[in-house]
């Protein structure tokens, strides 16, 4: 918790619901002050660097920059991929996202219990899934469709919502000649909306769905 807070202080009271919610001990502050004395023994910080948790006010930070986390190396990776994409250096964009999903081992703050790294793990789950989703993008822009198929239908198997993959997947089957098979995964999101949602497919994935039908020239367009 005080590694994520980034340098901002964390108060008792949130550490204590981030730790136990409304399951609190009796002796909650007892305990979290235990857990602080023992992590300041276990990360005891080199000479003249000083604590590396401090006491501030009712609570404590670990100050910005004592720590470098893989997270936000993958956060600064991302952004740069991002930005190399909108200067059309798709090919540099998708080597440097890629790199960055190499940081990840499994699922973000596994084994830690509390509903503070629960909700975290849920926003990180959703940042890891944006970001294959663009990384998977960028291969079929690059002319890597052959490769993407595979790993877009593993992930629709995890994500079976998330139109945005079945987008990518139709147009990598349809640039690897199969454009039969892009349309039978439209009509099988179509069903699938529409029998566990109630709703149809949204505009992107009808777009798609036309341009497919229409054997658009564009969607071969390829980056660099």
């Amino acid at each position: 918790m005080l590694l994520l807070a980034r340098g901002r202080q964390v108060s008792m009271n949130g550490l204590i619901d981030g730790l136990w919610g409304a399951g609190v001990p009796r002796a909650g502050v007892g305990t979290v002050r235990t857990y602080i004395s023992r992590l300041r023994g276990r990360l005891a910080s080199d000479a003249g660097r000083g604590e590396l948790i401090e006491s501030i006010g009712d609570g404590y930070l670990v100050p910005q920059g004592a720590a470098v986390l893989d997270l936000d190396q993958f956060e600064e990776s991302l952004s740069k991929a991002r930005t190399a994409c909108q200067c059309q250096a798709t090919t540099r964009a998708r080597s440097v996202l890629g790199d960055a999903l190499g940081l990840w081992r499994g699922t973000a703050l596994a084994g830690i219990p509390g509903p503070y790294a629960e909700s975290r793990r849920v926003r990180l789950a959703e940042l890891r899934v944006v970001a294959m989703e663009e990384k998977l993008a960028m291969d079929i822009a690059i002319g890597r469709h052959g490769e993407a198929i595979a790993e877009l239908r593993e992930l629709l198997a995890e994500h079976p919502f998330r139109e945005g993959l079945s987008e990518l997947l139709m147009l990598a089957l349809y640039r690897s000649g199969r454009q039969a098979e892009a349309l039978a995964v439209f009509n099988a999101v179509r069903q699938q909306l529409g029998a566990e949602l109630g709703i149809d497919p949204g505009l992107g994935l009808r777009e798609m769905h036309q341009r497919v039908l229409q054997a658009d020239d564009r969607l071969m367009d390829v980056a660099v």
